[in-house]
């Protein structure tokens, strides 16, 4: 009789730099994408009101009819010519500059272009700033490639940038640094003209690249974005784009834009990765966008989360006990909500499950210590007549929390 094989611990192979990743609270966010007995306030996902079916339905018929050869076929790594061409004309149109030939490509999504950026920036080591509190995916893929993360606060302005040039004049050196401009993910806030202004000036006066993702900018309540960073300073600027807020994301389909030596170096690392985007994906896309259909649809998607946006402004200051702050986006999916002191809001997450209410907690979004006592709530998939209701439940849970203290 053969003995069992020994059981290996295969963990004890994993690379040094997969014991910093984390990855389990964008893991809990997806796994209720589909949930339906939970008010879910954790995910930043589109309303699936505004994914296009019917009209995609005939523009994919049409392709396989006609266009079988290309849409069904790998594409080039920098993406499909017809696409860029739309990006780029589209990008003039609304940021009033068109980048050249091989200043553009298409990525698998926002996080894919940052994912390429940290592969070819970033070494171990180097330093990389990130607003504090930042989106906790390009946190995520900034540590997977060991970067010393810098965080520098937030005000009702955005990022602090006068923190920053304190803290490059003590000596900081980043080799990148990261910013969310427009109602920012997590606390839906957007960086002031001021401060745009200044935060070229000293990436141009210290030499680093100001990685600019635009996930939520033409989601304005106002439909009004300042001058986007790229088009104000392409020579120190990589505009990480995605469709998956204003199209459907599940095509996973967005854009770099940025100087043409830095853009070669990411299809570089794209042929490492994935290889190219999906072409069937980016040919829908094209012929929705030329068709007029993305413009028309982003009214209809601006007034959808404006609504929903107002409605938890409300929820909150019925409901939020004495002492709760949150923010009051302009455009986005979020509201950045910090609790009285003494709530520790990764403590409170099983007493939410139990209520069946869902939230994020602040503490991801933090390079290094912060959020304990923040969570983020995310409006724009919850119907409109669940929204009072959900706030109530986390306010009855703060509520709580504090009497215990």
């Amino acid at each position: 009789m053969t003995a069992a094989p020994e059981l290996r611990d295969w963990t004890a192979s994993f690379a040094r730099r997969t014991q910093t990743l984390g990855g389990g609270e964008i893991t809990a966010i997806l796994s209720l994408a589909g949930a339906t007995d939970v008010i879910t306030f954790s995910g930043g996902f589109p309303d699936p009101a505004t994914f296009p079916a019917g009209i995609l339905g005939e523009i994919a018929g049409q392709l396989l009819a006609r266009d079988v050869a290309v849409a069904l076929q790998y594409s080039p790594t920098e993406g499909l010519p017809g696409l860029r061409d739309y990006v780029a004309g589209r990008m003039e149109s609304h940021q009033g500059r068109r980048p050249a030939e091989r200043e553009l490509m298409i990525t698998s999504g926002g996080i894919d272009c940052m994912e390429l950026v940290a592969k070819s920036i970033v070494d171990p080591g180097d330093a990389v700033v990130v607003e504090a509190p930042s989106y906790l995916g390009a946190i995520m893929a900034f540590r997977s490639y060991e970067a010393d993360l810098h965080g520098v606060p937030m005000d009702d302005d955005g990022m602090r940038v006068d923190v920053l040039e304190g803290l490059l004049a003590a000596g900081l050196r980043p080799k990148l640094l990261y910013t969310i401009p427009d109602h920012q993910n997590p606390t839906g806030l957007s960086l002031s003209p001021h401060r745009r202004a200044a935060l070229v000036e000293l990436a141009r006066r210290y030499r680093f690249l100001i990685l600019e993702d635009v996930a939520y900018r033409e989601l304005g309540f106002d439909a009004v974005a300042p001058q986007s960073l790229w088009s104000a300073a392409p020579d120190v600027v990589i505009q990480a784009g995605t469709f998956s807020k204003t199209f459907f994301p599940g095509v996973r389909l967005g854009w770099a834009a940025g100087p043409a030596e830095v853009i070669g170096q990411l299809v570089t690392a794209k042929q490492n990765s994935d290889q190219c985007s999906g072409a069937l994906g980016q040919r829908m896309l094209e012929e929705y966008g030329r068709g007029g259909h993305l413009d028309r649809q982003l009214v209809a998607s601006r007034g959808l989360y404006a609504r929903r946006g107002e409605l938890m402004g409300k929820a909150l200051q019925a409901h939020m006990p004495e002492g709760a702050t949150w923010t009051s986006p302009r455009g986005g999916f979020f509201t950045w909500v910090t609790a009285p002191d003494g709530v520790d809001t990764v403590a409170l997450s099983p007493a939410a499950s139990a209520r069946k209410v869902a939230y994020v907690p602040g503490r991801p979004f933090y390079p290094g210590d912060g959020g304990a006592s923040q969570m983020r709530l995310a409006y724009s998939r919850v119907a409109d007549e669940l929204i009072d209701e959900g706030a109530r439940r986390l306010g009855d849970l703060v509520r709580i929390a504090l009497e215990g203290k």
